[in-house]
């Protein structure tokens, strides 16, 4: 991390965290973040659900809500970015403070709710979006909808067209009841509405399950039977977790989804759990506590396709990405690997 870097991270850390993170993007729309553009090499470029990706990390939906830094972003390292989560209508989210920072974890908790500003407005910005850059869309859910499947369906159908993926969200634990969609029945229905809206796209997207880190085995299996059956192209494993184990931060008391370091090791056994009852043959995307190359690589060899990141950000800042990019290259190499994807679940067993 630059020194330039070092000071403006604590100088946003002096804010209330929800301000910071408005201020991040500020900063970014006006140029003040270290941006190296495209980072790639015959080890790095890959494929992910048919997409080309110039490198395997990605950024994880939540810190561009709405589409508003696209252009910085694609120019900051990742391979692939994630916006949203978005909403057919806007809607607020959930009462101020509802994130906060767990500096001796290395973890955040928030409560969000879905805070964004509607399909609409997030459609219009995606329009005018780079070229030069894969771009997909976490599609959700009005807190108040009388039919939560049938928005999902609604998003994709209204931004379909401006995206290179879509994420079906129904892990986010900070909206009432959505988790309940993960059950075989329900997450089957919602899956194939999404697939259906898919269809009247004029180019059709890969579309991504995203799921809880709180997951039994059993859960898992409905999962996997749920994504073979309807045929979505992959799963984003995992989301945030409701589990406070081990940590000593003052907020650690707070209601709300963690992530960061404390999640590494559960969200990779789950991951590490779905490659083996996906037989490896669904791409799955490794999220939960990527803070280094060498958690990356984890990832990875523990089932992973690609992976993504975003609280390591708040802690390491931007040059975070241009740090693990490399890294997982030098790994590649050092282990004999001529691409990413030959080194997809080498280890998984240690996981499971």
């Amino acid at each position: 991390m630059k020194l330039t870097e070092r000071i403006g991270l604590g100088i946003l850390h002096r804010f209330d965290p929800e301000r910071a993170h408005e201020l991040s993007l500020l900063a970014l729309n006006l140029g003040l973040a270290p941006l190296p553009g495209r980072l790639t090499s015959p080890r790095l470029r890959t494929q992910l659900a048919g997409l080309e990706i110039c490198n395997p990390v990605g950024l994880a939906a939540g810190y561009d809500k709405n589409a508003r830094a696209l252009k910085p972003l694609a120019r900051a390292g990742f391979g692939f970015i994630e916006v949203g989560a978005a909403t057919p209508r806007p809607q607020p989210g959930n009462p101020r403070p509802r994130l906060f920072r767990l500096p001796s974890d290395q973890a955040i908790i928030n409560r969000f709710g879905f805070n964004n500003e509607g399909m609409e407005a997030i459609a219009a910005r995606l329009e005018r979006r780079p070229q030069n850059a894969v771009i997909g869309l976490n599609l959700g859910a009005n807190k108040d909808s009388p039919d939560r499947a049938a928005d999902f369906a609604a998003v994709l159908a209204r931004c379909g067209d401006f995206l290179d993926f879509a994420t079906v969200n129904v892990s986010s634990p900070n909206t009432e009841h959505l988790r309940d969609l993960q059950g075989y029945a329900a997450l089957t229905a919602l899956l194939t509405g999404v697939m259906q809206a898919r269809r009247s796209l004029a180019r059709p997207v890969p579309i991504f399950l995203k799921i809880a880190p709180d997951l039994e085995n059993d859960a898992l299996h409905d999962i996997a039977a749920a994504a073979h059956e309807t045929g979505i192209d992959g799963i984003i494993a995992t989301n945030t977790t409701l589990s406070r184990h081990g940590l000593t931060s003052a907020q650690r008391g707070q209601n709300g989804g963690l992530s960061g370091q404390p999640l590494f090791e559960m969200s990779t056994r789950v991951l590490a759990r779905l490659h083996q009852m996906t037989r490896g043959e669904i791409p799955l995307i490794g999220v939960g506590g990527v803070g280094s190359a060498q958690q990356a690589y984890e990832k990875i060899r523990a089932g992973a396709s690609a992976v993504q990141l975003y609280s390591a950000m708040v802690y390491q800042g931007l040059s975070v990405v241009g740090d693990i990019v490399r890294g997982l290259d030098k790994l590649l190499e050092r282990d004999g690997f001529g691409n990413v994807l030959q080194a997809v679940g080498t280890t998984r067993e240690k996981w499971l």
